[in-house]
């Protein structure tokens, strides 16, 4: 007879077979298409072969031989993997909160307290509501929503996300970190219709309709961490800017910040200071110094930092740049640990086009040298402008002045040449980037504010930035004054659309505005919260939020259209013109309610600009005049409204497909400690299966196509990765890089090739 030992070997019982048979038929009732007389079989002829078994043991290995069974014709074993798991959650909880484990969730309030208590969470919703409203919140949750998650998207929310006690120990279960999102973003509102939003977040939330941002999942109600995603820093071509750079990329990495970083202003290699030729050391020493912070200062012990800096193409230090990740050469030069991206104007994408002349200058030289002045008599240098119109405007003026001036030092190269490197670096290691800033910069709602420079770390931001100046220091009653003058440091507040799940229930219309509302409302949260006091600015200057999509691959699945086809381009446009209708809508009707951005006055938004240039006329139930009129009286309440993201993580929490890319299989693997855990990819089934097509076969201009449809409708930008061969032609890869610039998309993110291995970004995993 086999024992079976509990509580370290405390308690010893004979081993019940038929209360287990009972326990897995429970499970199994709900997929009686599965073949499951295999599964109980094996796992009762393992634990009778021992004479004695850990209780614990068997819970793992009911998971483990589920986990095994997963197979493209049999993918719903998943779920019999997570049912048995939130069996152990729900005992784990109810042990370390004192209730009985049958009831699944015990008391939240009692849980806010105990937590509280513990210093695990803040006691923002304790001090914002009381404990009857808590106690009214708390009937909200619907344990039958725990059964929409897959085991790898369980396990994910409870690795990364769920409040624990200091050794580990569960105390918060999934509906209760809904609900604790769902109160924290709310609490700010008017207490006589509070209630009701939380109630109306916390079912966009359960329901997997959407997600938040892995900052806000993970630190919502906690006493620790911001709720943002990432930020974009502008670097002061200066000492001091560029350590209090460094150090505000710091202070935001250690809150799980992602951060990108502009390193355009900065002076080149050989470049003057204070006079004394040849005296600069360029770019990449301050890049060693972002690097060993990304390194030293990890994200709240999780995983190190994430940064990425950006260079413009015409900067002289451009090929050290791009050649910094790459495994050859000298070390002294070489920065691994960052991502990078390329600012590319449109005159640089020409004259690689018709193989021409491009040519590289100092950014301080040229500032010296050329004299320009804004408005406020302040020195501008070429990235201070852009080209209005594709093929003139401003920038290729000033390029052509800097060209022809006798008295400025430049360095000529073959356009084609600066690109191989860029694709040579990019098949060795996914990056750089590609931002494409005149396109950017012209179609920026907030363009009468400033200018967009770059984008962050996943290239789905495009916002006005600044440098931060420090204009003086002195001492006062033995104290130490700094006056800075805040920059525009851009953050983003990223929230997405599970479009698998949200379109086909057709609630987007309920959806968007408390979407919206909610991504509003992180701004006002995060003022005590993000430590960078110009990002703080920032974001009520401009109260940016960034509201994207996801599973996209797994819609065009349901709906049974082909990626490559037409189809999928008019799907795209047509479903994203319909998510923007409804973002600027569920924003107008929040300026109503609680004013307008401050900048709001002079924008695209403002003018009725925004919806000429992108022609937006009324049809269907799309009412776009009345809209633009109702935006031009009203407002908007956020002055950048779209920015889909990569959505890594919290695209296999709701068990959605990554952002709008292509799957790359329809079975994979996530390796999880000693274990591999199969994955399959979402609603797979014989219907859905012909339409799973791999991303690395699929058609790259069609997917180019695709995106272009959708950034038409997306004030700022998306990410958007490239899959290609690793044996991929030169003139191939550059025929993507043209069509993706002429379809007019902002920017590009990784490409990925298949020999490359390439770390998610998690930050922006929305």
């Amino acid at each position: 007879m086999t024992i079976i030992t509990k509580d370290n070997g405390k308690r010893r019982l004979p081993f019940n077979e038929q209360r287990l048979r009972n326990f897995v038929s429970n499970i199994l009732a709900d997929f009686p298409h599965l073949k499951s007389d295999k599964y109980i079989e094996r796992i009762i002829k393992t634990i009778t072969s021992h004479e004695e078994y850990k209780a614990e043991e068997i819970t793992n290995k009911l998971i483990l031989n589920a986990l095994d069974n997963i197979t493209i014709e049999e993918p719903d074993w998943t779920f019999v993997a997570a049912r048995v798991y939130l069996k152990q959650l729900y005992k784990q909880a109810a042990y370390n909160r004192s209730y009985d484990a049958s009831e699944k969730y015990g008391s939240y309030y009692g849980l806010q307290k105990k937590l509280a208590d513990l210093g695990v969470y803040d006691e923002l919703i304790l001090r914002e509501y009381t404990k009857e409203e808590i106690k009214l919140a708390s009937t909200f949750i619907d344990p039958e929503k725990d059964k929409l998650f897959t085991y790898i998207g369980l396990r994910t929310l409870v690795d990364r996300y769920l409040a624990k006690g200091y050794n580990g120990e569960i105390y918060e279960l999934p509906q209760e970190r809904f609900l604790t999102i769902a109160l924290t973003l709310m609490s700010k509102e008017d207490k006589s219709k509070r209630m009701e939003l939380v109630k109306e977040a916390y079912w966009a939330l359960s329901n997997q309709y959407m997600t938040v941002a892995t900052p806000t999942y993970a630190n919502a109600g906690k006493s620790y961490g911001q709720l943002s995603s990432c930020f974009i820093d502008t670097v002061d071509d200066s000492l001091i800017g560029i350590y209090e750079s460094n150090t505000d990329v710091a202070r935001l990495s250690k809150g799980a910040g992602g951060i990108g970083v502009y390193l355009g202003k900065i002076r080149s290699r050989g470049s003057d200071i204070k006079g004394f030729k040849g005296i600069s050391s360029g770019v990449i020493p301050w890049m060693r110094q972002l690097n060993n912070t990304a390194v030293s200062v990890d994200q709240l012990g999780t995983r190190q930092g994430s940064i990425a800096v950006y260079l413009d193409v015409w900067h002289k230090d451009i090929f050290a740049f791009l050649d910094a990740k790459l495994n050859n050469g000298d070390e002294r030069t070489k920065a691994h640990d960052l991502f990078y991206g390329v600012c590319i104007p449109d005159l640089f994408m020409e004259q690689v086009e018709k193989r021409g002349d491009w040519y590289l200058f100092d950014p301080h030289e040229v500032k010296k040298v050329m004299g320009w002045k804004d408005e406020n008599g302040n020195p501008l240098g070429l990235e201070d402008f852009y080209d209005e119109e594709r093929g003139s405007g401003s920038f290729r003026e000033k390029y052509e002045e800097c060209v022809n001036h006798p008295e400025l030092s430049k360095e000529r190269v073959p356009a084609i040449e600066i690109m191989k490197r860029i694709m040579k670096s990019q098949l060795e290691t996914g990056t750089p980037y590609m931002f494409y800033r005149d396109e950017a910069n012209r179609m920026n709602p907030n363009k009468h504010a400033g200018m967009i420079y770059c984008s962050n770390l996943c290239t789905e931001i495009a916002q006005n930035q600044s440098p931060t100046i420090v204009t003086k220091e002195y001492t006062q009653d033995g104290e130490i004054i700094i006056h800075k003058k805040p920059g525009d440091f851009v953050v983003c507040n990223l929230s997405s659309i599970h479009l698998g799940r949200a379109v086909p229930d057709g609630v987007l219309e309920r959806l968007i505005p408390i979407q919206v509302r909610m991504l509003d409302n992180v701004i006002d949260l995060n003022e005590d919260r993000i430590e960078v006091l110009q990002a703080v600015l920032t974001n009520k200057k401009y109260r940016a939020i960034g509201l994207g999509a996801f599973s996209w691959h797994h819609l065009l699945a349901l709906n049974g259209i082909m990626w490559d086809s037409e189809e999928s381009v008019e799907f795209a446009d047509k479903l994203f013109e319909k998510i923007a209708y409804l973002t600027i809508k569920a924003s107008n009707e929040l300026a109503k309610e609680k004013g307008a951005y401050p900048l709001f006055e002079g924008s695209d938004w403002h003018t009725g600009k925004y919806f000429e240039i992108r022609e937006y006329k009324s049809h269907d139930d799309l009412d776009w005049d009345t809209l633009k009129q109702e935006v031009m009286k009203y407002g908007l309440r956020n002055g950048y409204l779209m920015s889909p993201a990569p959505n890594g993580s919290t695209s296999v929490l709701a068990n959605g497909t990554a952002a709008c890319d292509p799957v790359f299989n329809r079975l994979y693997f996530e390796e999880k400690k000693n274990y591999k855990i199969p994955v399959t990819v979402p609603d797979l089934n014989p219907k859905t299966t012909w339409f799973y097509t791999n991303a690395y076969q699929v058609d790259q201009i069609m997917s180019i196509k695709q995106n272009a449809a959708r950034q038409r409708h997306v004030d700022q930008s998306l990410s958007f990765n490239i899959y290609v061969r690793n044996n991929i032609k030169a003139k191939d890869l550059l025929n993507i890089h043209l069509t993706a610039w002429k379809s007019g998309l902002k920017s590009t993110y990784y490409v990925r090739s298949t020999a490359l291995t390439i770390e998610e970004c998690e930050s922006c995993a929305s």
